[in-house]
């Protein structure tokens, strides 16, 4: 039983999460034929693409992430980009979902509707106002305010006015309702979206994309209500043909020896189309930021992940300025997402793994951000195998015993002389199907310029001109070390080389699930020492599966609660 305090907050909770949601349905929110409202989308995740420890959206598609952040219980929420209709883009809506962990994830109804039939719900993020900046929540301290683009599409179905709206919660985010002044940024432009806010000192910032102007306007507000122009970032690095979901973050920066300097700010770009291998990628500046202007460092062109299927990421609102930022991006490209062969299976797109971020100056490459997986214990399984001297030989690992059809890996090279290395030294990796023999793998050649490539053309459930199937990068060794890790998700590929250091997200559609992961490695050099260690992952969706029907139906414990805690109110009235 729980104890009586926690017994009302939750009925207060499911009080005003009723409350808040028949408010909303009543004022200036539509609800379009065959969109549920109230109530979590059922989802099945036992299809062969379907991701087990990377989020995905219980049905239909989904792209950006939205709206993160971290609230004062500990609680992650997920908001993304969601047409609850069709495995197309369009009918934007935000989606809703919550974590402890960042791998556990917990579907809830939609959290924002359009306001109109021909007005859709772009991307944006969240903010918990806990000095009550805006005045919507009185004594509150955990009140959430959701900045977004409303993108209006006219009758004959080109793009009209993109402007800036505002919507508050008063249970943590899981309701919302728009602000009765909304736009808080009119805007006459088609092109003018994906509003970031943070806090600086003593007052919000806001950076927004002027896509196709090349431009990130940055605003400031005191209330999120009434914004001002401050400035431009604009024109910097690598343009394609437009910019999206800007991000502007306070960074930490350590040393090559792990030490924290001072912060660093960081801007974000995603562009798309116009990355160097086609369609979408983001791209960060280093930089500093005085509470209105941003100055990157210098106009240096640098990609935040060398994979094709990394984009608009977001970092969460609400982590600690102690603790590392944390991000996850969508793991898809605008080329080809609204063709890949999930929607078979009723969904289309995934979100990367989530990410510690950090900044650091690597010798001869300069100016790096770092990224690598949070925390892993909640998901990582069994240990299937572990080497500590796989030199110049080959490890093969069958796991197709295990039932997520989801691997982690790492090798740790070390003992690397400064010279001699043969230019034919190699470490490889092989994820195969016994079956097809279909495959994915890379590799990492030590001598030479240190190139490492990423092959998925051996996988043959999906064939498109633009999903490009070879991608590789450079990636010096320091130290005489040099390391690998990886997680393979079913249909998703995700690298981390050197700690980090470089990162590739990758997707690939098998007609049979991959089952055996070889490593091996050759010529390597005397006094080399090479050490390996393979993972299962145990699945984050299988414990939420209805025993009955083995659907993940989400969270309908807070509509239950919410429906009794009302009847018993207006009995009690």
């Amino acid at each position: 039983m729980l104890p009586i305090s926690t017994n009302i907050h939750t009925t207060l909770l499911g009080a005003l999460y009723l409350a808040n949601w028949c408010l909303g349905q009543n004022s200036t929110q539509y609800v379009g034929a065959h969109v549920p409202s109230g109530t979590p989308i059922v989802g099945s995740y036992g299809g062969q693409y379907r991701p087990q420890v990377h989020f995905s959206p219980p049905s239909h598609f989904m792209n950006d992430p939205n709206g993160m952040f971290r609230d004062q219980n500990g609680t992650w929420h997920l908001y993304y980009q969601y047409n609850p209709t069709k495995s197309v883009a369009g009918n934007q809506h935000w989606g809703h979902a919550t974590s402890q962990d960042l791998y556990h994830w917990t579907n809830q109804p939609i959290a924002l509707f359009p306001p109109k039939k021909n007005v859709y719900i772009f991307s944006g993020s969240a903010v918990i106002d806990k000095n009550n900046t805006s005045g919507f929540f009185g004594n509150q301290s955990n009140g959430v305010v959701a900045i977004y683009t409303l993108a209006e599409y006219l009758d004959d179905g080109s793009p009209g006015p993109q402007s800036q709206a505002i919507a508050y919660s008063y249970d943590s985010g899981f309701t919302f309702t728009p602000y009765d002044g909304n736009p808080v940024i009119p805007s006459n432009s088609s092109q003018f979206r994906d509003p970031k806010v943070v806090w600086y000192e003593d007052h919000w910032v806001m950076v927004v994309a002027y896509a196709q102007e090349f431009a990130i306007g940055i605003f400031t507000s005191p209330d999120l209500i009434e914004w001002t122009h401050a400035s431009n970032f604009s024109n910097q690095g690598l343009l394609g043909l437009q910019w999206e979901c800007p991000n502007l973050v306070r960074m930490p920066l350590y040393t090559e020896d792990g030490q924290r300097r001072d912060d660093m700010w960081t801007m974000l770009i995603s562009i798309n189309p116009g990355a160097p291998v086609g369609g979408s990628i983001t791209e960060y500046y280093p930089g500093t930021f005085n509470g209105t202007h941003f100055e990157a460092v210098d106009s240096v062109a640098r990609i935040a992940d060398f994979g094709k299927d990394n984009y608009a990421g977001q970092f969460f609102f609400g982590v600690p300025d102690e603790e590392d930022p944390v991000s996850i991006a969508w793991a898809s490209n605008w080329q080809y997402t609204q063709t890949v062969p999930t929607a078979q299976e009723g969904w289309r797109s995934a979100m990367s793994l989530p990410r510690r971020n950090y900044l650091t100056r690597i010798d001869r490459v300069g100016w790096k951000l770092i990224s690598s997986p949070y925390d892993m214990q909640p998901i990582m399984g069994r240990n299937l195998a572990y080497n500590q001297s796989l030199v110049n030989g080959s490890l093969t690992v069958d796991f197709s015993d295990i039932a997520s059809n989801a691997v982690y890996w790492e090798v740790n090279v070390t003992g690397l002389p400064k010279k001699g290395i043969p230019e034919m030294a190699t470490l490889n990796f092989t994820l195969l199907s016994p079956i097809t023999a279909e495959y994915i793998r890379g590799g990492y050649y030590f001598g030479g310029d240190n190139p490492f490539y990423l092959d998925r053309g051996g996988a043959k459930g999906f064939d498109n001109v633009f999903f490009t199937d070879k991608l590789s990068t450079n990636s010096l060794f320091r130290n005489g070390s040099w390391s690998m890790s990886g997680v393979m998700d079913r249909s998703i590929l995700e690298l981390f080389l050197n700690d980090g250091v470089d990162s590739a997200t990758a997707t690939f559609f098998a007609t049979q699930p991959l089952t055996f992961l070889i490593i091996s490695t050759s010529s390597l050099p005397h006094g080399t020492r090479v050490s390996t260690r393979v993972n299962a992952l145990k699945s984050s969706w299988q414990q939420m599966e209805d025993p009955g029907d083995g659907l993940v139906h989400g969270n309908i414990s807070m509509q239950e609660t919410a429906s009794e805690a009302m009847k018993h109110l207006l009995q009690s009235m």
